[in-house]
């Protein structure tokens, strides 16, 4: 236990807390929040590959009343014939889209028989700085259009709509959010339109089909985590072998020198007698 006293000083304390701390963080935390990433990442693109290759499904397959969602048929295309409400309208602002800032232009959509969704007609860009430029009513009359499900976003925290150019903008495409701007019930998912689709705008694509770093970060916060106590107990082993040296080397210096042997008669003799000769 001697040995061991050292690990009570306070620096030694510390550094065990901070290990141990940042260890919980790596396997709590961290590597989950990355392999978490790279599950999301991975069943997105599982989605957009089999969006790529079906045909499109009518909408009212996939949402069956007013308050229905899709989240498992996210980027499938669907169908749906009905009409805009060419009145309401809301713009979702700082949004990048190809390298370029924009807003995406959101309309709530009444399907014949089916739900009312919202409907991302696609981008127009800014006008001096953040301004809204004019945009294009929709058409009106009974349309059918073709259009990819998306998830409803969460609501960005601390950003709260406004109105500005006389338009309602919000920072996220929350089907809940715009629904209580609006006062119009929407469905929980989404319709974002693909090319060439009346009322569209400028087309947004799909994602690239990219499974990012996210699963290399979370194995190597997995290795951080295995690492760092192993660092401590090399680290305390070699201090402890530091310390026996230490004390060998300390007890060799203060060991008294051993008294020499009585010497026999005929050492003395030869001493006494062998000066003489």
């Amino acid at each position: 236990m001697r040995r061991l006293a050292f690990l009570l000083r306070p620096g030694w304390i510390a550094l065990g807390l901070v290990v141990v701390a940042f260890t919980y963080l790596c396997f709590t935390v961290l590597a989950p929040w990355q392999l978490g990433k790279h599950n999301r990442t991975s069943r997105e693109n599982r989605q957009i590959e089999y969006s790529l290759n079906t045909a499109p499904v009518p909408l009212k397959t996939l949402l069956l009343q007013q308050d229905s969602s899709a989240p498992d048929a996210q980027w499938r295309r669907v169908t749906a014939t009905g009409h805009y409400l060419p009145d309401v309208q809301v713009l979702a602002r700082l949004r990048v889209i190809e390298g370029k800032p924009a807003f995406e232009v959101l309309a709530p959509f009444v399907v014949d028989a089916g739900p009312t969704v919202l409907v991302d007609r696609g981008y127009v860009r800014p006008d001096q700085g953040s301004h809204v430029p004019p945009i294009p009513r929709p058409p009106g009359g009974t349309v059918t259009i073709t259009a990819r499900l998306r998830d409803s976003q969460a609501v960005a925290a601390g950003k709260d709509p406004f109105t500005q150019d006389g338009v309602q903008q919000v920072y996220s495409i929350s089907t809940a959010q715009v629904a209580a701007l609006t006062k119009v019930p929407l469905a929980g998912s989404y319709l974002q339109l693909v090319e060439d689709q009346p009322g569209g705008l400028g087309v947004i694509g799909v994602p690239q089909l990219d499974a990012g770093p996210f699963l290399s970060y979370g194995i190597q916060w997995i290795s951080f985590g295995i690492v760092a106590p192993l660092g401590l107990g090399y680290f305390v082993y070699s201090e402890i072998r530091a310390r026996r040296r230490e004390k060998e080397r300390q007890a060799e210096t203060a060991a008294p020198e051993a008294p020499a042997p009585p010497k026999t008669v005929e050492a003395k003799l030869a001493d006494r007698y062998g000066r003489h000769r």
